[in-house]
């Protein structure tokens, strides 16, 4: 597992790209589920969170690409300081945490985007 800080504008659309590979060659994840989430406190309940993203249809599935794309709505978070991680299961059921981390979602300059 690889740890890393984010930011984040509030209220606009990102997406991030995970590269699943293993021994250096991409993981074929076809029938996997890709998470995001985003907690105040770690230790909150899943359905305390200020996002739960799902993904199970992949960009490039055989490639081991997965994009999660976050909508102006889904970003629609109070700025502030929140863990995040980006996990999976796949098609054995097997689970993990690919990255995780501290996020800073910001408020952006321009408060009137129409």
């Amino acid at each position: 597992m690889q740890c890393k800080d984010l930011e984040l504008l509030r209220k606009s659309t990102k997406t991030y790209e995970l590269q699943f590979k293993k021994d250096g060659a991409s993981v074929d994840i076809t029938g996997w589920t890709v998470y995001f989430t985003i907690k105040e406190k770690t230790e909150d309940l899943d359905t305390s969170a200020k996002l739960a993203k799902t993904v199970t249809t992949f960009e490039n599935a055989t490639s081991g690409i997965a994009l999660v794309e976050l909508s102006i709505i889904e970003t629609d978070i109070t700025a502030g300081n929140y863990w995040y991680s980006f996990d999976f299961k796949d098609d054995d059921d097997n689970e993990g945490t690919v990255v995780s981390g501290k996020i800073k979602i910001k408020e952006p300059i321009l408060k009137s985007r129409s």
